[in-house]
């Protein structure tokens, strides 16, 4: 494989050397992708079995009580926290190395870094699940896995740092393009949020109040940029065309930076928290409407008139799923800062239904579709099944979308009851029950998803059977319609003796 430094920067309108640049980049990230996404998928499904096991608890109460490993205050936390720093961390990362060399135009340097930092983070995760399992559990939330897993995560974390600088260093792209922007942000963020949360100098309030500043902005500066920087990449590439606004896009940007590190508090709202910290929190919640309206702006305004695509491209369906995810948990979020509203929904199980909607919804939903788009051209193979793809799809969608309106639901009405002095507390509890077995089932239906996306992931990393003849569409697509340069499904395919690619 050449080096890029012995090839010239692709210019406007030149195809094929725009071809040949992602021939090299593509390759450069392959081994780092196929770590981190694999890594994290096999987190995924660890974590859905924990959730399950955890969820058929309130379902069957008595169900393994005699294993203390299995215990609800054990599985709950380990499945939180699989998910957090294995699934959604890895699987981000994964995404955001391929990006930041293709939008930097050059190599991904630090290769060998990159996989030390997936075996570490793996290292990581694995003593932290087990440790949670095995009782040495620590009291804050997102936060609960011993020490000694940081240990291991921290300098993982440090590693990809230095890994990013290093491409950045050598970019060949002069132009920054917003998704570089959140993507850069995230990996200075990361870090620091990380290492801040696990300083020995909280206790009592401040400790709380430092747990949901971390709990909150781990989700909007670490986990949610990557998944904002997929969708202003993919949605443009896939549908061909240029995203509506970039001075949308930069103002989306810079008020996410300035309002959400203020934002957690309001999870403390009638707390022992000083109640000038509560409520500045509020106002910097309710402020959050304006990145969320303008991104929300961006991606409709991008997508309108190509909105047919989404009944071929596995890719856009997700993303822009996820997409109109983020709106709805973003807005969902600035209301739920409210005193009023949090004296309904404080300790209800609507906050579940909330969590997920961003991490599941929102996130995970964004990184299936960067997959789906980004393993055929590291792997130069195609998915397997559309039947298959469509059955990951349907399951998830489907899943999350009735976990979240269940969970709203019995959230709002739960809240209800128990602010009522005339409803006895087993009557809220027996009237909460039908709603648990439809997060049970939504689970089970989400996690049928994940083992058939394992599959589909394990077959094309390994070219397991027949080379698959083209892209993978959910239909048969018209003539034209992804005939762009990168556009969607365009994996490597011989065109002729040279074996050049199409262009992608």
């Amino acid at each position: 494989m050449p080096d890029d430094s012995s090839m010239p920067a692709p210019s406007a309108g030149t195809s094929q050397s725009e071809v040949k640049w992602r021939r090299v980049v593509d390759a450069s990230t392959r081994w780092p992708i196929i770590a981190f996404v694999v890594s994290g998928t096999f987190w995924l499904v660890a974590g859905s079995l924990l959730a399950l096991i955890a969820s058929f608890k309130f379902q069957f109460p008595d169900w393994w009580t005699h294993q203390a490993w299995l215990t609800f205050g054990r599985v709950r936390p380990a499945h939180l926290n699989t998910m957090i720093y294995g699934w959604i961390s890895m699987a981000g990362v994964g995404v955001s190395s391929w990006l930041w060399a293709r939008l930097l135009k050059t190599k991904l340097r630090g290769r060998g870094l990159l996989l030390l930092s997936a075996a570490l983070w793996n290292v990581g995760v694995l003593v932290g699940t087990i440790g949670i399992l095995a009782g040495y559990s620590r009291a804050i939330e997102w936060v609960e896995m011993p020490y000694v897993a940081f240990a291991f995560i921290v300098p993982a974390m440090g590693l990809l740092v230095v890994s990013f600088v290093r491409t950045l260093w050598h970019r060949h792209a002069r132009h920054l393009y917003i998704s570089v922007w959140y993507l850069g942000a995230a990996i200075l963020w990361g870090p620091l949020l990380v290492i801040a949360i696990l300083l020995p100098i909280y206790s009592g309030v401040p400790e709380a109040t430092a747990n949901w500043w971390y709990a909150h902005n781990i989700l909007g500066l670490w986990i949610t940029p990557p998944g904002l920087a997929a969708a202003y990449y993919l949605i443009p590439k896939v549908i061909g065309r240029p995203v509506h606004s970039y001075h949308l896009s930069y103002l989306g940007f810079w008020t996410l930076a300035l309002f959400y590190n203020w934002a957690g508090v309001h999870h403390l709202v009638g707390g022992p928290a000083p109640q000038w910290v509560a409520t500045v929190s509020i106002v910097f919640s309710a402020m959050m409407i304006i990145p969320v309206i303008v991104v929300a702006v961006n991606h409709h305004l991008t997508v309108v008139g190509h909105f047919k695509k989404l009944k071929y491209s596995p890719t856009l369906r997700f993303v822009v799923f996820g997409a109109m995810s983020y709106t709805a948990v973003s807005l969902q979020g600035s209301l739920q800062s409210f005193r009023y509203w949090q004296e309904v929904t404080h300790f209800t199980h609507y906050t579940i239904a909330h969590s997920h909607l961003g991490v599941y919804a929102f996130a995970t939903m964004i990184a299936f579709g960067a997959i789906y788009y980004i393993m055929p051209r590291v792997t130069n193979w195609e998915w397997g099944s559309k039947r298959l793809v469509s059955l990951h799809f349907w399951t998830t969608g489907l899943g999350i979308g009735a976990y979240v309106t269940a969970l709203t639901i019995g959230g709002v009405i739960q809240g209800l009851q128990l602010l009522d002095p005339d409803v006895a507390f087993l009557t809220i509890v027996e009237d909460t029950k039908p709603w648990l077995v439809v997060r049970s089932v939504s689970g089970t239906l989400m996690t049928v998803g994940h083992l058939v996306f394992a599959y589909l992931l394990a077959k094309i990393v390994v070219q397991s059977g027949e080379r698959p003849d083209g892209p993978t569409y959910f239909h048969p697509v018209p003539a034209g319609t992804f005939d762009h340069v990168g556009g969607d499904g365009a994996r490597s395919v011989p065109s002729g003796p040279a074996g050049e690619e199409s262009a992608r």
